[in-house]
């Protein structure tokens, strides 16, 4: 706010007339669309795994899950490349139409606002596929069997029963995608779609103007504070739908057989091929063809550089999230507790707006304690936090926070108080009841934590666009660069690594909420 209110109103009128219209019609019509897409996607393939058994619905269950490892960015460079002319569906529909040449027919631009809908769909819908899953898990199968005794179709069930059901459910997986979507910025440049994200970066970046990215950023603010609102509405009439839970009533699926369960078959694999394979088989083309070429000194140099970064930002975030879950625990107090939520509410901003809040500040800092050096001894201590990467670990930090927490928080509730109160009982100190008891115990949900936020970290790009000092490369940015030079091959190894190492935090949630897909 401080940064916006800098500004001039020249500078915001300009804003709203060249920028800001445009920006936010793009904006709205990609969450429209989004919405609608991806809804339909997760909604649909949610439904088919809960209720039906067909071939290949077991292995479609986790599978479903995949195109959360595949970064939004990279997932735009790999459609790219599938779709453009010299693509493999271009070449193909050339090859079976007798075409010489792009004017001899249509094929729609995946560089375009459709096109990011298109792309974003794919890689987000497992938000909504998650949420509308667990509730048909939870409260489905009674809903079915009541309406197949009153004698209702299954087309019949699932509009007028299943989905007024998992509306709460919807929209939470919906929102979530969104703020996804909000956050992007690799993407929506490669795919030459402004929106209001977008362009706050460029206008920090590429135009100099802190403080009009500002006050772009501050009307991006209230939309994610709008979406934020909704989705804890939405995760409240989803709590209140889970009173009188069917969750123990044992379902028989209902089998299907020949065209219909090739029609299922085919609802589901399609969001798999499309959202995970597409982006996999196109990188590991690309990836093994440049590795029999030789590795680049740079992509090794980036690697390690992330890894270090994604490492410290893995240690202080666990740490923080430590204290915190551990204070609420022992104190268990409302304010406690919203303060702790507060400090989580970080993964819900995008990075850019994350960004511009925390430079501002540690910039000032830095000019201080340079001028007053130079004051005291004659000595320039130069950009002490923004020049070392310690304003983008923070960054990391801020972001990542509410990842931490969350596996921590969950690991401190499996844990009865009784213990603490068992240990303070024989005169131990609350510090010897966390070392030796809590501690230990909670090693798997620190490890979960501390891996979830170091993939989390390696894949970020919007905050490290923006913070990285200068001689500082991460592999996400390595291949932000090779991408907007249309070097997209060579960027193919340092994306697969990416999305193999984004496979484990969805194999973690995988196993963790998706534990009813045994029969």
């Amino acid at each position: 706010m401080v940064m916006a209110g800098s500004g001039n109103l020249e500078s915001l009128s300009r804003l709203g007339v060249t920028i800001l219209p445009k920006a936010s019609m793009t904006t709205a019509l990609l969450l429209l669309g989004l919405a609608v897409v991806a809804g339909s996607i997760g909604a649909i393939s949610a439904w088919l795994t809960s209720f039906f058994e067909f071939p290949g619905r077991r292995i479609f269950v986790w599978a479903l899950m995949l195109p959360l490892a595949v970064p939004t960015y990279i997932s735009a460079y790999a459609f790219t490349e599938f779709f453009t002319f010299t693509g493999p569906v271009q070449s193909i529909l050339r090859a079976a139409g007798g075409f010489a040449s792009p004017r001899d027919y249509w094929f729609p631009e995946i560089r375009s606002l459709g096109g990011a809908v298109f792309v974003l769909s794919f890689v987000l819908y497992p938000y909504v596929f998650l949420s509308v899953r667990a509730l048909f898990f939870v409260q489905g199968k009674r809903a079915i069997e009541a309406g197949i005794l009153l004698g209702a179709g299954q087309g019949r069930i699932l509009t007028h029963i299943l989905l007024p059901l998992a509306r709460p459910a919807l929209a939470l997986g919906i929102i979530l995608a969104m703020m996804e979507a909000i956050n992007d910025i690799g993407a929506m440049e490669y795919l030459g779609v402004q929106t209001l994200t977008f362009s706050i970066f460029s206008i920090w970046v590429n135009q100099g103007d802190m403080a009009g990215s500002a006050q772009l950023a501050l009307i991006l603010l209230f939309l994610v504070l709008a979406l934020i609102v909704g989705e804890r509405l939405a995760r409240g009439q989803q709590r209140f739908s889970e009173i009188g839970s069917a969750s123990t009533v044992r379902f028989e699926r209902i089998s299907l057989s020949g065209a219909k369960a090739g029609l299922a078959f085919l609802l589901c694999f399609i969001p798999v091929g499309m959202g995970f394979g597409v982006p996999f088989v196109i990188l590991s083309t690309y990836g093994v063809r440049y590795m029999l070429s030789g590795l680049d000194p740079r992509l090794l140099d980036a690697l390690a550089t992330s890894i270090v970064l994604a490492g410290i930002a893995a240690l202080v975030t666990v740490v923080l999230a430590l204290v915190l879950s551990y204070a609420v625990r022992v104190h268990g107090s409302r304010t406690m507790g919203f303060l702790v939520r507060f400090a989580s509410v970080g993964y819900a901003m995008p990075g850019t707006i994350i960004a511009l809040g925390i430079f501002l500040p540690i910039a000032t800092f830095d000019n201080f304690v340079d001028a007053r050096m130079r004051e005291l001894f004659g000595l320039s201590t130069g950009l002490l936090l923004t020049g070392s990467g310690a304003t983008l670990i923070f960054a990391y930090v801020v972001r990542f926070m509410a990842v931490a927490e969350g596996s921590i928080d969950a690991g401190f509730k499996k844990i009865s108080t009784n213990l603490d109160d068992a240990a303070r009982s024989f005169g131990r100190s609350r510090w010897q009841v966390f070392k030796r008891i809590l501690l230990p115990l909670m090693r798997p949900a620190i490890a979960t934590a501390a891996l979830l936020v170091f993939i989390d970290s390696l894949k970020e790009l919007s905050a490290t666009l923006v913070l990285r000092p200068f001689g500082i490369e991460t592999t996400s940015i390595y291949i932000h660069d090779l991408a907007s030079r249309g070097r997209i091959e060579e960027a193919g190894l340092a994306s697969l690594l990416l999305i193999l190492a984004g496979m484990v935090p969805v194999a973690v949630l995988t196993r963790t909420v998706l534990r009813d897909s045994r029969p």
